[in-house]
């Protein structure tokens, strides 16, 4: 308990996960509001807005800004050289880590399954009927689309704090997390064929199958959504239990 108390004393005395909270806040509801006000009144032939679309900015934009604030936890540590101070209270250094990393991961879920289901009641009303015929929790892959983002976000958590350990440095981890899904993903998957056959083994990419109402466009699919999920927590496992090895092997 003397962990987890110092770990939330960290957390919730530094700005910057308020920041990046406020920023998540906005980033979800705001897309959601724009999206829905755009397609109120939609022509015949525009496909229809979906739970995924408008849920977008909080399983996308927010999950991103939460793995900055996540890797912030780590490398600012090892930044200020508070990890030692850290390390010689507590010893066992895994669990330093594997406690902060589930703390910041459970706070994560709760806030990005509380804001999907915001962004979705906000875009209901903001496109009324008319835009919004598509959005119904009728089907599994509509309702996946919305408690899908809180499980997402708790994996990407872990991911991000394995990240952080094993870079240490708040410049590197945060450009790995932010070009890796935007930009390293997007391109494999751009090349023909290539990018089909590679695009169903990005991490990323399949924990997007996971969530999203649509099976993924042109990627060759091996396996299902759940599948996926499974997939993206076994990638999550190894980089996580690699930072567990190497914050015991290396010197704080």
């Amino acid at each position: 308990m003397g962990v987890l108390a110092a770990e939330r004393i960290k957390l919730t005395s530094t700005r910057s996960p308020w920041w990046c909270s406020a920023i998540i806040v906005a980033l979800g509801l705001g897309f959601a509001a724009l999206i829905a006000a755009v397609n109120r009144n939609p022509k015949a032939d525009s496909p229809p807005l979906s739970v995924t679309n408008v849920v977008g900015g909080v399983s996308g934009f927010g999950v991103l800004v939460l793995m900055i604030l996540a890797s912030l936890a780590v490398t600012s540590e090892y930044r200020f050289g508070t990890i030692k101070s850290t390390f010689l209270a507590t010893p066992k250094r895994d669990k330093v880590l594997t406690t902060k990393a589930l703390m910041i991961g459970v706070y994560g879920a709760v806030l990005i399954g509380v804001l999907t289901l915001l962004a979705f009641g906000l875009a209901k009303i903001i496109t009324g009927s008319s835009g919004g015929s598509a959005l119904e929790l009728s089907t599994s892959a509509n309702a996946r689309a919305i408690y899908g983002p809180a499980i997402y976000a708790f994996l990407a958590v872990l991911l991000a704090v394995g990240i952080g350990v094993l870079v240490r440095q708040t410049a590197a981890a945060i450009s790995l997390i932010i070009l890796w899904p935007t930009v390293i993903e997007s391109l494999l998957s751009a090349f023909g064929s290539f990018g089909r056959n590679v695009g169903a083994f990005m991490p990323f990419a399949n924990a997007s199958h996971f969530y999203s109402v649509s099976d993924g466009g042109s990627t060759d699919w091996h396996w299902g959504p759940w599948g996926s999920l499974v997939y993206f927590a076994a990638f999550v496992a190894i980089i996580f239990g690699a930072a567990l090895f190497m914050v015991n092997k290396r010197d704080a």
